[in-house]
């Protein structure tokens, strides 16, 4: 196959509000890396930050990036020494690119290594035609998983690593905050085994749409019901065996630790958009166990996230919206309203 020299790609052209399409060379690889012609694109969290231009993408990504680390496509070509995958398969990736000089990395704890840079972040990213990408990045992809799933894997990635942080058979699981991910680790949890699981939030809408995602999963508004009374309604009488706190708000947290069992455990991936404060004796007295929760582990999250797929996790209600690539502003503003779910971008539609 003849690869193009350019291709089109969307670009933090200018240190404001928006993106904007443009016209660059197609990237070359290196012996080890592999290029990826892309299919589809997921908009995420991360993307809507550097989209409004705010204090942290201002601090972080630098003006004249690719944007965008949520992809799926087919591999157009690969570097000399490239031997795990071939050209022509589905592949989607890893966003995380490690070093290999750290203690964590040499221990093959890649997801620690404190020199990772992200894909569409700090490296060129994968809102393009093509996407150059360590071939140690690919992840080979089944022939009937759909290319739009493959394009939601991070984040369902982040949902599955936080999930399983903590054994969730048979346990009461209490997951606050019903954003994406949120949402995912619900029906993670229900599939993983989990007794009772809990999602929480203060947007009716997201509580909603949650449903339809996770069925099996009981949704508490906390502006609207007391979440002590649900407890008791449920049959619970001690407290909730696992935490995963996906929000990064002070209430949630609080509530949270509030509502565990002693001896509990509790994962963190939401981030804060701002410091607080946090009640230590309510952590020591109940003996909890906290862990941050950063990225995807690399690669344990990824085999067991494409096993339960196989298995029957349905992600496909996550997906509520799906636009031309060349229709990317309109992709945004939607994401602006806060009432979506994924949304996908058609790279073959550019």
């Amino acid at each position: 196959m003849t690869l193009p020299e350019t291709m089109k790609c969307l670009v933090k052209a200018k240190p404001e509000k928006g993106l904007w399409l443009e016209e660059r060379a197609v990237p070359k690889i290196e012996p080890d890396e592999v290029l990826i012609k892309i299919e589809r694109t997921a908009i995420c969290g991360t993307d809507m930050h550097i989209y409004k231009w705010d204090g942290w993408a201002e601090e972080n990504v630098p003006v004249g990036l690719i944007v965008g680390h949520e992809y799926s496509g087919y591999v157009a070509d690969i570097g000399s020494g490239v031997r795990r995958v071939n050209i022509g398969q589905k592949v989607t990736g890893e966003g995380h690119v490690v070093g290999n000089r750290s203690r964590n990395a040499r221990s093959g704890r890649f997801h620690l290594d404190p020199d990772t840079k992200g894909i569409g972040v700090n490296l060129p990213g994968a809102f393009a035609q093509y996407l150059a990408l360590p071939e140690f990045n690919v992840i080979p992809l089944s022939d009937n998983l759909p290319l739009e799933i493959g394009a939601i894997l991070d984040p369902l990635g982040n949902a599955v690593h936080t999930a399983l942080s903590f054994d969730l058979v048979g346990e009461d699981i209490l997951i606050t905050g019903a954003g994406p991910i949120g949402i995912m680790a619900a029906a993670v949890a229900c599939k993983a085994g989990g007794r009772r699981v809990v999602l929480t939030d203060i947007n009716n809408w997201r509580l909603d749409f949650a449903k339809k995602v996770a069925p099996d999963a009981i949704f508490v508004n906390t502006m609207e019901k007391n979440l002590s009374g649900v407890m008791s309604d449920i049959g619970m009488n001690e407290g909730f065996d696992v935490g995963l706190e996906m929000s990064g708000a002070e209430p949630a947290f609080n509530q949270m630790l509030d509502s565990m069992i002693m001896g509990g455990n509790v994962a963190i991936l939401g981030l804060p958009s701002k410091p607080f404060p946090v009640d230590l004796a309510k952590i020591v007295g109940k003996a909890l166990t906290l862990r941050g929760i950063y990225g995807r582990q690399m690669y344990d999250t990824w085999y067991k996230m494409l096993a339960m797929l196989d298995s029957g996790l349905d992600m496909s209600p996550m997906i509520t919206h799906r636009f031309a690539a060349r229709d990317y502003q309109k992709a945004f503003d939607l994401m602006e309203t806060g009432k979506t779910g994924k949304v996908i971008l058609d790279w073959n539609e550019i």
